[in-house]
């Protein structure tokens, strides 16, 4: 089976469209500009489609270079027959093509390698053939003694290690014992002399798992206590089961006395190489499992996140709460630039109302604030409860948000906010990040490293490198999916646009405060480093609010610009309703022209949701004013496996267990929640005053 009918049968795609597809990767076109603008090749696949059928390829590239490896080497070595080679070009995963070619593998030197050197493979043949009784095979094992054998008993053995190995090199039988251990296996947990007892891992002290059903956040917490040594782990499968099964499907019936000595070899096979083996797979393969689960679960998460709808032509102040150090404050103007800065102390222990008060009112009128974030972290509700008493008292229609503050000292703290803000105190450039989080969440976002964004599930323990891989394709998509203000956005947001390297997107910033800005999309030529494969690549994807045209603020790509030209002199864009017989006339695509119809309608349109600002109840300050049944609101700020973590205004989120979501049974909280959503009528449950957690529901 060649590379494109292995394509076929994993992705269901017609031969032409994965012809297509290959030819535009080659090509050197990103994920996103081929969903975008190349929907005629690929039959309008989405960009999750395409990063899925680019996993694919790459997979099967690999799967069918090794089988031409593994086949060249079994010829040379004149292993390679008939059957031989239809079990290799049969295998669909690594792990199968592994398994086939192990019995040819060079092996190190072992009780079998030596067996071998002493010529016991014609006997171990004769044993193994089972149509000798024990008497007449210790007979002819006194052929092979020799200078490294000197007695039967030894013969006999060496003859036994060759079986053994045989059977635990027998693809056959690893995939039978490794779908027993998968099965029907379990996890055995007990502790160390380290393990601490009402520490984080109590509940799984001395349990069993079974390996089946184990949940990908239970293995990831039992793997971290193996690695901080409190717990212990093995593998466990019915051991007697699997011999019984030896006996009834490998032993003939009719088999004469050697019989017992094959079983013999083939349980020492079965204990001595096999289990050992698939055991210690087993738990690579739970790790492996857990942590893909884990990413997948992270990027949706991250998906949700900087899919947050921004707040469009405000003007922000963003205050970064706190007691003893005050409160930083900054202020942003609608494009995001940073305009002034102060600090306040309305908090304990100053607790200094007048000033405070005076130097925000000071900060609206100078500015004309329209809309306030305050992030959710220390002193938060103070900070809230004060901004809201001085709006009211001084009759001001200006919003307020609670914005979490996750990764904000992050940011402040790094390369990138020295970058952008040189002259800033690091606290400062917090109360900034804050507030550019409510203007435009993904632009502020993407400057923050993800693992850093408190979404996800033990983000730390899974593979970094495949972890890291799929934020960036997570980021890459949605940043191309919203577009980009080419005079607004930061070199770290543009370094995401398709076509766009970060050394590129940096020389794009420097020409823009040459220019001052931008005023049309072929300006973008005279960028230092932008070819025509960079432009044609990045151009859709970035927007030009006030241009000299109205299609630099669209997603239409100058490629398609006069066709546009043609649409617009020709028909009316607002009746346009039969899109193939349109595309037909103008010898176009109906994806392209339903694409180009729906950008003229809607210039600048942002594809993310409407922004959503919640109230928190103003009596609610600290952990200890709560009690069971209360009815609050909140923010869902991270979905794990095993439930939802939620803002209710307090220094740590509550948490909403899976049991609790919904009055139906739920496989997982993201089936019905999801990040920055809005809850109301949650019921406090269990208030936790020793560990400060807060258990909430909505049922």
């Amino acid at each position: 089976m060649n590379l494109i009918q292995t394509l076929e049968k994993k992705t269901n795609l017609t031969t032409k469209i994965i012809e297509n597809i290959i030819k535009l990767l080659d090509e050197g076109c990103t994920i996103p500009f081929i969903a975008r603008y190349r929907k005629e090749f690929t039959n309008g696949a989405t960009d999750e489609q395409l990063r899925d059928f680019e996993e694919i390829y790459e997979y099967s590239k690999k799967l069918l270079a090794r089988k031409e490896e593994i086949k060249e080497i079994l010829k040379e070595r004149g292993f390679l027959n008939e059957n031989l080679e239809k079990n290799i070009n049969e295998a669909q995963i690594l792990q199968a093509l592994e398994d086939i070619y192990s019995p040819f593998k060079e092996k190190k030197s072992s009780r079998t390698s030596k067996a071998i050197d002493n010529g016991l493979e014609p006997l171990a043949n004769i044993i193994q053939s089972m149509k000798y009784s024990k008497e007449e095979c210790e007979e002819k094992a006194k052929q092979f003694l020799n200078e490294n054998i000197t007695n039967v008993n030894e013969a006999i053995n060496g003859a036994k290690d060759i079986i053994a190995q045989r059977y635990a090199d027998d693809f056959r039988s690893k995939e039978i014992i490794r779908n027993s251990i998968n099965n029907w296996g379990v996890l055995e947990i007990t502790t160390t002399k380290d393990f601490v007892e009402n520490g984080l891992y109590a509940n799984f002290a001395n349990t069993n798992e079974k390996i089946k059903y184990i949940k990908s956040h239970r293995t990831l917490a039992i793997l971290r206590a193996v690695n901080e040594k409190q717990l212990n782990i093995k593998v466990e499968v019915d051991e007697n089961t699997i011999l019984e099964n030896i006996k009834k499907y490998k032993i003939p019936s009719n088999a004469s006395s050697s019989k017992d000595i094959v079983f013999d070899s083939y349980k020492d096979g079965l204990k001595r190489l096999l289990l050992p083996t698939l055991k210690k797979e087993a738990i690579t393969n739970l790790k492996e499992k857990a942590g893909k689960e884990a990413i997948e679960l992270f990027g949706k998460n991250l998906k949700e996140l900087l899919q947050t709808a921004p707040l469009v032509n405000q003007i922000i102040l963003g205050i970064d709460p706190g007691y003893k150090t005050g409160c930083k404050l900054a202020v942003i103007d609608e494009n995001g630039l940073f305009l002034d800065s102060g600090v306040i102390y309305p908090t304990k222990p100053k607790e200094d109302i007048l000033n405070s008060s005076k130097v925000v009112l000071e900060l609206i009128k100078k500015h004309k604030i329209t809309t306030i974030a305050i992030g959710n972290g220390t002193a938060s509700r103070e900070s809230a409860t004060f901004i809201d008493e001085l709006l009211k008292k001084e009759n001001l229609d200006i919003k307020y948000a609670i914005v979490s503050e996750i990764g904000a000292s992050v940011y402040s703290a790094s390369k990138i906010a020295s970058e952008e803000y040189p002259n800033l105190d690091v606290t400062i450039r917090g109360a900034i990040s804050i507030a550019q989080r409510l203007r435009d969440p993904m632009a502020a976002l993407v400057k923050i490293d993800p693992k850093s964004l408190g979404i996800g599930q033990y983000q730390h323990d899974v593979n970094q490198k495949e972890l890291t891989q799929k934020l960036e394709n997570i980021t890459v998509d949605l940043v191309n999916k919203v577009g980009v203000d080419l005079n607004s956005a930061s070199y770290k947001l543009l370094s995401f646009i398709s076509g766009v390297s970060e050394k590129l997107a940096q020389n794009i910033v420097q020409h823009r405060e040459k220019i001052k800005k931008f005023s049309s999309k072929k300006e973008l030529l005279d960028v230092k480093g932008i070819g025509a494969k960079a432009y044609e690549q990045s151009v859709g994807f970035l927007r030009i609010k006030d241009g000299k045209s109205i299609l630099d603020n669209t997603a239409i790509h100058p490629e398609d610009y006069e066709l546009t030209t043609k649409l617009q002199k020709n028909y009316n864009i607002q009746e346009i309703e039969e899109f193939s017989k349109v595309a037909l006339e103008i010898n176009s695509t109906p994806l392209k022209v339903k694409d180009i119809v729906n950008e003229l309608l809607k210039p600048g349109y942002d594809v993310r949701v409407e922004f959503n600002q919640v109230k928190f109840s103003n009596d609610i300050l600290d952990i200890n004013d709560l009690k069971e049944g209360f009815i609050l609101s909140g923010i869902v700020r991270n979905i794990t496996d095993f439930g939802a973590f939620v803002d209710i205004g307090l220094k740590n989120d509550a948490l909403l267990h899976i049991s609790q979501i919904s009055e139906k049974r739920i496989s997982h909280p993201s089936e019905v929640l999801s990040i920055n959503q809005n809850l109301e009528n949650l019921k406090v449950i269990s208030v936790d005053l020793e560990k400060q957690r807060v258990g909430v529901s909505l049922k």
